[in-house]
């Protein structure tokens, strides 16, 4: 006790300072789960099976509702990338046998599928007017890999936000199957993504 009294000034100050170290691991644990919260979150994935005529969904799974700008696909083939707007290419009158239009609000939690990855192909396929070997459009060996971007606006957010994800294609074998170079969907949020993202909007 008495060698407490006399060192009381001091306990009480590291007794102040651990108290303070927690308040502030509280409070970046509070903060990160805010931040994390509030980020876009944006899915693409494939929708019932993992072959061409696999449908190709967008969902989001944010916090609040997003708008769809755009959503393009981009092909690598052995000549260079062809890319093509699926809102615009749909707008045009490309998808008239759909009544939703694939640009608009989707709600948190919501999902939109833009058609078949093998229907995607085949558009950007005749809209480029690539050499096809009359096999559902697709030319084996010629066409490497298929990449989905999307570009939406998140909240009150005036800068868009986007997603991409890049699938192999793999057109030699009989079930000609789509394989994902990744194991998730790339978000794209941070400042120097968002002139990326504004580059492939000027690029259109």
């Amino acid at each position: 006790m008495e060698w407490l009294n006399q060192n009381s000034g001091a306990i009480s100050a590291v007794t102040g300072i651990l108290t303070l170290l927690i308040w502030l691991f509280y409070a970046q644990l509070l903060y990160n789960g805010y931040v994390r919260q509030r980020r876009p979150r944006i899915i693409i994935n494939r929708g019932s099976g993992k072959h061409l005529s696999s449908l190709c969904l967008i969902s989001n799974m944010s916090a609040e509702a997003i708008f769809v700008q755009h959503i393009i696909a981009v092909l690598k083939t052995d000549q260079g990338e062809r890319q093509l707007d699926l809102v615009d290419h749909q707008q045009s009158g490309g998808e008239q046998h759909d009544s939703r239009s694939h640009q608009g609000p989707l709600d948190s939690g919501s999902y939109l599928h833009v058609g078949s990855f093998s229907t995607i192909l085949e558009r950007l396929a005749a809209h480029h007017g690539l050499k096809t070997d009359g096999r559902a459009g697709l030319k084996p060996g010629a066409y490497e890999s298929l990449e989905i971007r999307v570009v939406a606006i998140y909240g009150s957010e005036d800068s868009p936000v986007g997603a991409r994800r890049r699938f192999r294609l793999d057109l030699e074998s009989d079930d000609r199957q789509l394989i994902p170079y990744s194991l998730d969907t790339q978000r794209l949020a941070s400042r120097r993504q968002r002139h990326r993202i504004k580059r492939w909007m000027e690029a259109l």
